[in-house]
């Protein structure tokens, strides 16, 4: 499970997801990318099981770019616990994704096997996803200025 090796503050505030992505927001690394359509917290598990879904299919060839990390910890007070005494303890950690953002890349595989590898990473996500190359990106960008 991705998590940070150490943080500043054991525990963090909610925070909002408003608003699209400013960073994060182009395929940099491979030639197809997953991207967000809509604001979620991913946690960690999820961000694993999208990356062996794609890795398996992909027989291990190619090569998988990981563009989201989970560093916001969220925590839940124990089940039948009368309300007070603090805020819970730590459960999961998660990456929060506002909508734009690209979260996986794929690199060195043909169109096909990558599309349908980042397809069965979609299902494993708990948020509105599409597939998208680097040119329709960068037109979608380039439309845009």
């Amino acid at each position: 499970m991705l998590m940070p090796k150490r943080v500043k503050r054991r525990k963090q505030f909610r925070g909002t997801m408003a608003g699209k992505a400013l960073r994060g927001n182009k395929i940099t690394n491979g030639q197809y990318g997953l991207v967000a359509l809509e604001p979620a917290w991913i946690k960690s598990n999820q961000i694993e099981a999208a990356r062996i879904a794609m890795t398996r299919y992909m027989k291990r060839s190619g090569k998988v770019f990981i563009k989201i990390f989970p560093d916001k910890p969220v925590t839940a007070k124990p089940a039948e616990t009368r309300m007070g005494s603090g805020k819970g303890a730590l459960e999961y950690w998660v990456a929060v994704v506002k909508p734009g953002r690209v979260m996986f890349e794929i690199a060195d595989v043909p169109e096909e096997v990558a599309k349908e590898a980042l397809r069965l990473a979609m299902h494993k996500l708990p948020l509105k996803c599409k597939i998208v190359s680097k040119e329709e990106l960068e037109e979608v960008a380039g439309s845009e200025n």
